[in-house]
């Protein structure tokens, strides 16, 4: 009896330190990456789509458990380098370990809980995407140097005035909610920084910390670099929408659920800070291709405006 009785208190011992020892898992998230793979005589997977139903039950059997598992994503060329870098073989499932195990200090990760593989690559996607590109705009101000006249470091500089041009930018937007785009042609694939962000009546914009941070950081990349990027912010607002009825005056009957509609303001890089487009300007922007240059019918719901003016801070720091 003694005996079962350890037996027993051993086994519920395992299973609750096998609850407080994390696990990770990284994913081959599409169909390109799963290929490039295959090239391996140890990966045991032929099918991709049977590939990420496997994860998935592994993924909700260790969260059944109570295992608090990490996600990320295996990128098969990053797993090449980082096995070339450390004198591994990449054709085992140590070295495939050995790198998951990485990314979940160094990379992108999202924390699985329960949800399909199919709502959250995606997500997981995004984020890396995100993580890519403060990584390459952090890069490039890192490589701006100092003012050769009184030692600024201008990657500083340049991600305070993103910073000001940004709190300004949001201050004069003012209510509603507002989707800010920044896009600057440095490097392959460009920068894209992407803010989301809602104001109301206590004009507190709500903002995300680290899309607000990737943000500032393309932006700073592209005044320190004056390359000719810009800015695009589309400012969404419930309005009112008229039923037609030409009987009535503008009571309350003539006023149907609120629409929601859409104003198009941007903003050109010129000098080291964003200056305003004209409201032509914001419509040849918008309504034609980019591609073929051939026009586009502009968007229903939405109303192309000037971008607002934006106060630059003192010269000292606009460094050539």
């Amino acid at each position: 009896m003694t005996s079962t009785t350890r037996y027993t208190d051993r086994s519920a011992a395992r299973r609750t330190l096998r609850r407080e020892v994390p696990s990770t898992a990284a994913v081959l998230a599409d169909e390109r990456d799963f290929a490039a793979m295959r090239r391996y005589r140890t990966f045991p997977f032929d099918d991709h789509r049977s590939y990420l139903q496997q994860m998935e039950t592994l993924l909700r059997t260790l969260t059944a458990e109570g295992v608090l598992t990490t996600l990320s994503l295996f990128d098969p060329a990053a797993y090449e380098e980082y096995c070339a870098d450390h004198d591994l073989d990449p054709d085992h499932p140590d070295s495939r370990t050995r790198y998951t195990a990485e990314l979940a200090c160094t990379g992108p990760t999202l924390t699985y809980a329960g949800e399909p593989l199919t709502q959250l690559l995606p997500l997981l996607v995004e984020e890396a995407d995100r993580r890519a590109t403060w990584n390459q705009a952090s890069a490039l101000l890192a490589r701006a140097g100092h003012c050769e006249d009184c030692g600024t470091d201008l990657g500083h500089a340049a991600f305070a005035r993103a910073t000001d041009a940004l709190q300004q930018l949001l201050d004069a937007l003012g209510n509603g909610t507002h989707h800010l785009v920044c896009s600057i042609p440095a490097g392959d694939p460009p920068l894209l920084a992407v803010l989301h962000t809602t104001a109301g009546d206590s004009g507190r914009p709500q903002l995300s910390e680290s899309e607000t941070l990737i943000f500032c950081t393309v932006l700073a990349a592209g005044l320190a670099l004056r390359t000719p990027g810009g800015i695009v912010a589309r400012t969404m607002t419930a309005g009112p929408t008229d039923t037609g009825d030409p009987t009535n005056t503008g009571g309350a009957a003539d006023i149907t659920d609120a629409a929601l509609r859409s104003t198009v303001r941007g903003w050109s890089l010129r000098d080291a800070w964003p200056c305003p487009l004209t409201e032509a300007e914001v419509f040849t922007a918008y309504c034609t291709d980019a591609d073929t240059g051939e026009p586009i019918a502009p968007e229903h719901g939405v109303d192309y405006a000037p971008g607002l003016a934006l106060t630059p801070p003192p010269d000292e720091h606009r460094h050539r």
